[in-house]
């Protein structure tokens, strides 16, 4: 990877993924392995979580967005994951609107701060 940056993985719905594929993210790794995961009706939940961990120890991503209604089935290992890189990113779908008090990294960062903070 010397002079290369990191990817950025996806794991969501076919029209997620299509968008960010269009995009140019779309990579293979020398195992050729993809850096994305289409979720269908079809795909299990330990489908999504294995596919999820394999990126969580691939050294050539760096970013992991993921689906916030996906991301809801597997919040247990994001919740575990607390290294920066890669950065796990919760976005919206077409059909699953985003919802900022499910989102992991929010309710991190909440606990953080306080209100005199702001102030």
């Amino acid at each position: 990877m010397a002079g290369r940056g990191k990817l950025i993985a996806v794991i969501g719905d076919e029209d997620t993924c299509t968008g960010f594929l269009l995009g140019g993210i779309g990579e293979l790794n020398k195992n050729r392995k993809p850096n994305f995961l289409v979720v269908e009706k079809e795909t299990s939940i330990t489908e999504i979580e294995e596919t999820f961990k394999s990126f969580l120890a691939r050294n050539d991503i760096g970013i992991i967005l993921i689906n916030q209604f996906i991301a809801e089935m597997i919040r247990h290992a994001i919740d575990a994951h607390m290294e920066s890189i890669p950065a796990v990113l919760e976005i919206p779908s077409k059909e699953h609107p985003y919802d900022a008090s499910k989102d992991s990294i929010l309710r991190r960062a909440k606990g953080m701060f306080s209100a005199e903070d702001f102030r």
